[in-house]
């Protein structure tokens, strides 16, 4: 976990690598009830008969959006910010999914500070996200996230 002071003390930290999160472990129970919550059942995430069959990956796979989704509580687990009393998501430039992330792996992120520019009340804060598979030498997804902080 790294703590940052401020938001002034976040700038300072432009251009580097800033944390690494906890690792989440990718269940079949959460890919399930990803499923269930957004209404994407195909067969490749839920079947896993069939993916043990039929899938070119041996078995089932997260969703490319769920492994996105996870990122806030990824980001939670690696940066504390004690002056911040509001973080919101305010949205993505870029994303890929560059390698599948099989029922069973376990992901992190790696977090590198692109900008900090001054808003009223706060900052807005770019950062681009690497998605690792633990394990692997490939990222799983690779996103421009961008964040508005208040203090």
């Amino acid at each position: 976990m790294r703590e940052i002071a401020s938001l002034a003390a976040l700038k300072e930290l432009i251009g580097q690598e800033v944390a690494v999160s906890k690792w989440v472990e990718i269940t079949q129970e959460r890919v399930n009830q990803f499923a269930e919550a957004t209404g994407d059942r195909q067969w490749i995430h839920i079947d896993v008969e069939r993916s043990r069959k039929e899938s070119p990956f041996g078995g089932t796979v997260a969703h490319g959006f769920l492994t996105l989704s996870l990122l806030p509580k990824l980001m939670e687990s690696a940066i504390v910010m004690p002056d911040v009393k509001m973080g919101v998501n305010y949205g993505l430039n870029k994303v890929r999914f560059m390698a599948p992330v099989p029922v069973g792996s376990r992901i992190r992120a790696r977090m590198k500070l692109l900008t900090v520019d001054d808003i009223p009340g706060g900052a807005q804060v770019s950062w681009e996200v690497t998605m690792e598979r633990e394990g692997s030498d490939k990222p799983v997804c690779v996103a421009e996230s961008i964040a508005r902080r208040y203090s």
